[in-house]
């Protein structure tokens, strides 16, 4: 698993905001202690709000707010894609205000416990790699709000490329990187997708309607 992945991989098992210990997440993602020692280094380096020792655990800490400014998810997706465009142009003062600013917005964001925390720090994701997953933004919005039903061509976090029929529920920020939760119809359970990781994707005309067990409400119960 990438080096990247993993770190998404560790924030999951964090946000749900309990004391995790260093052996057990390195047993989950079959890579060694010290392994994620480093990794929560560079976590709580990069600004995210997580407190630990080794031998006792790791947990994220109380949220930080942001007053008096209070963004939707659409205006944040617009406000990282101007940051991405700007933080790879050609111009070196430009790209560093951008980086710079980038990580004063990461660092001061409301956190969510049924979210995954932002603030990994520009060096984890670059701008490049986020903006990719922009261009699938709106249609799956679109999906989202008309129920149907998305095919996407989808690259897992081994690498293996996959072609998956999902229903697209929630669109959410995971530090420079947007991920949707979805039903998965191949695995016949909730899943959730890094934008940036689909290939390509394509709005089925079959429109889903909500079935008990497969909507968003019942992902963040089982969730909690």
């Amino acid at each position: 698993m990438a080096r990247p992945d993993r770190l998404i991989a560790l924030i999951q098992i964090l946000k749900d905001g309990r004391l995790h210990r260093a052996e057990d997440m390195a047993e989950r993602l079959s890579v060694s202690p010290r392994t994620v020692y480093r990794d929560m280094n560079t976590l709580a380096a990069s600004g995210l709000p997580v407190e630990g020792t080794r031998g006792i655990g790791y947990q994220i800490t109380a949220a930080v707010t942001l007053p008096p400014l209070n963004l939707t998810q659409v205006e944040l997706e617009a406000l990282h894609l101007g940051l991405a465009v700007v933080g790879e142009e050609g111009d070196a003062e430009l790209s560093s205000a951008a980086m710079s600013l980038s990580s004063k917005i990461d660092a001061v964001l409301p956190e969510d416990r049924r979210d995954a925390p932002s603030g990994f720090g520009f060096a984890v994701y670059p701008f490049a790699d986020a903006a990719f997953g922009f261009q699938h933004m709106p249609p799956l919005r679109a999906a989202i709000r008309a129920r149907q039903k998305v095919e996407i061509h989808y690259a897992s976090d081994q690498g293996e490329r996959t072609t998956r029929t999902i229903r697209p529920l929630q669109l959410d920020y995971w530090g420079r990187v947007w991920m949707v939760t979805a039903w998965c119809e191949l695995v016949g359970d909730f899943q959730t997708f890094r934008v940036d990781k689909i290939d390509t994707m394509r709005v089925l005309p079959a429109i889903f309607t909500e079935e008990l067990g497969k909507r968003y409400e019942d992902y963040l119960a089982r969730e909690s």
